[in-house]
């Protein structure tokens, strides 16, 4: 049976997850981390994906995506496939590191578009990994915090106006 065609449209929303394969570690180290969030950012040059939130979590990793140009399916092909490259290589390994193919959950509503936002950022706390969202370092969460240049690539200001229109303001909530 035919797997089903993903809704892909311009300008479309997205809530993407993957798990590693049999609950596995998909990062097991600061290198593992960081290899993802690079090519994250390849996303948001190389195929116009705006990633307005992560988390990466030991087994799995949630993402906030926006497609201006409809390309979800392709985007997703290149972040696993280049990541389960970089794993393997780092790691001496070979075969598939994620469970199957990426989930992704498409956003039809501002309000929702909040709670996902915060769903991403609050993983590390529900899952009893930190006590504070801001001792976390693999998420976006501190990018909103922040007005550093280091969290340009994270497109934030939309999801920001849906608080306040003020920026300080909308920190806070």
């Amino acid at each position: 049976m035919p797997r089903p065609l993903r809704i892909q449209y311009a300008g479309a929303w997205y809530h993407v997850m993957n798990r590693g394969r049999r609950g596995e570690e998909v990062f097991s180290g600061k290198d593992d981390y960081t290899a993802f969030i690079d090519i994250l950012k390849e996303l948001v040059e190389d195929y116009n994906v705006k990633v307005a939130a992560y988390c990466l979590m030991t087994s799995h990793y949630h993402l906030l995506l926006q497609t201006p140009d409809a390309n979800i399916s392709r985007s997703m092909r290149h972040l696993n496939g280049v990541y389960t490259q970089s794993f393997n290589r780092m790691h001496h390994c070979d075969g598939p590191l994620f469970r199957g193919r990426f989930k992704s959950i498409l956003v039809d509503a501002d309000s929702y578009l909040l709670e996902l936002l915060r769903y991403i950022h609050r993983n590390p706390l529900e899952a009893g990994r930190v006590d504070n969202l801001s001792t976390y370092a693999w998420s976006s969460h501190k990018g909103y915090l922040s007005s550093a240049g280091k969290w340009d690539w994270i497109n934030k200001n939309y999801v920001q106006s849906l608080f306040s229109k003020n920026r300080a303001e909308s920190i806070s909530k």
